[in-house]
């Protein structure tokens, strides 16, 4: 934990120290904990691919407004 007015003038290197060990900081004010910094970690689809794994799955309807067909009911179950 680290007070505000010791992290302001500070900035970059506490912010240099979350980068490389990978731990959060928590900045306090007055002695309550009020903000914390903590390293970035990608979402899982990102990493997955994201919308590129997505190409190909869409279902298309020729007439949109016409009854769902009884295979298609069994598809949704």
């Amino acid at each position: 934990m680290v007070s505000k007015s010791k992290f302001k003038p500070n900035a970059l290197k506490y912010f240099r120290q979350v980068e490389e060990t990978r731990r959060g900081l928590v900045i306090t004010d007055r002695g309550k904990p009020v903000l914390r910094i903590t390293p970035y970690h990608p979402a899982p689809d990102a990493k997955a691919g994201g919308p590129k794994r997505l190409r190909g799955t869409v279902v298309r309807y020729d007439d949109p407004f016409e009854p769902v067909g009884l295979e298609d009911w069994e598809a949704l179950k």
